[in-house]
């Protein structure tokens, strides 16, 4: 997942799209790479807590990192980030809960072009969330491509709606964590028969969405 209290997609799939008799939890938080995450405590609490959990429920964790691993300050390597989330999906695994391995929603960025199109700065981690996966049998759905492909076809003045601040490109606001949130519920319904049991939909927001109409 992603932050609680504003930044990332996190709250707004918890909050809108879950069935009654589901809920999850929000560990993710703003700067964490997967380096951070591990050594900061936050992902022992989460296996603690997921641990309590598999007896009675079936149990997913969403992963997704790679905008400040990718930064040159981050301390992680490319290697490290690939061998970090391969880590973090056997773990997972290992005390029978499902990882979903989940590429980084696209920064908000674009070309200064006279049709601007989203400057995509985050294929490399991309590329290697997907490795990551395939690498440990783990499941993944591709919110960089989708993410992507959204903000191209609604364009700059829709998408900067969504930001935390006005030129904070990466985090997102109450509805913006609402849309992208919406967004991985279905890539995930869409893969994975078993999430669209447990699924609330919301067939007008998924269908702007994926018409490529801002929300």
């Amino acid at each position: 997942m992603q932050s609680v209290g504003g930044g990332g997609w996190g709250d707004g799939f918890l909050n809108f799209t879950l069935r009654k008799g589901s809920s999850g939890r929000n560990y993710g938080h703003n700067g964490a790479t997967t380096k951070s995450f591990r050594e900061g405590g936050d992902w022992d609490r989460l296996i603690s807590e997921a641990k309590t959990k598999t007896a009675d429920y079936t149990v997913y964790v969403t992963i997704q990192f790679g905008h400040n691993d990718q930064k040159s300050t981050s301390g992680v390597s490319l290697e490290q980030y690939s061998n970090n989330l391969a880590a973090f999906a056997r773990e997972v695994s290992s005390i029978g809960a499902i990882p979903i391995l989940v590429t980084s929603l696209t920064r908000r960025k674009y070309t200064n072009t006279t049709t601007p199109i989203i400057i995509q700065d985050l294929d490399v981690q991309r590329n290697l969330t997907i490795a990551a996966a395939r690498k440990t049998h783990s499941r993944y759905i591709d919110l960089n491509i989708a993410s992507t492909k959204y903000c191209n076809a609604v364009g700059p003045e829709a998408a900067w709606k969504y930001n935390l601040d006005p030129t904070d490109y990466t985090h997102l606001n109450g509805w913006g964590s609402v849309v992208f949130g919406r967004m991985v519920s279905d890539l995930m319904v869409r893969r994975f028969k078993d999430i669209a049991a447990v699924t609330e939909r919301n067939g007008t927001l998924s269908r702007e969405i994926w018409e490529g109409v801002a929300a």
